[in-house]
């Protein structure tokens, strides 16, 4: 179960809730056009997707590094990780979130955002 410490109560983190913590957690190690697609209704396998775009390998790194150390403390452990040595396209699975850091050329081959173009776009940011 992921956990959450709420001022002095616990509750659970919802899907929601994690994905936006990547997000901005993301967003606050200068990862660039971070976007949060709602898969609830097209995948059966995630929930949330969290796409962002580093600037180097460092970068991409570090995205994914500060990404876990979030999630640790908001009670989540990652299952899985992949592509981490080649630092093109990291991927962290975290059951029903999956966090994407592309370098910029991955992610213009890739454009997970137009593959899945029907999944709404989190206004995670306001969330």
């Amino acid at each position: 179960m992921n956990k959450t410490l709420v001022g002095e109560t616990t509750h659970l983190a919802t899907a929601l809730e994690r994905a936006c913590i990547c997000a901005v957690t993301a967003q606050e190690n200068k990862g660039r056009d971070v976007l949060v697609l709602d898969m609830r209704g097209i995948s059966r396998l995630y929930d949330y997707f969290v796409i962002a775009t580093g600037t180097s390998k460092r970068q991409i790194h570090n995205i994914a590094e500060e990404v876990d150390d979030a999630m640790k403390h908001a009670g989540d452990k990652r299952a899985g990780i992949e592509g981490y040595e080649a630092s093109r396209w990291v991927v962290q699975d975290y059951g029903d979130v999956m966090v994407h850091v592309f370098d910029q050329d991955a992610r213009k081959y890739y454009t997970l955002e137009e593959l899945w173009a029907d999944a709404p776009r989190v206004d995670w940011e306001n969330s």
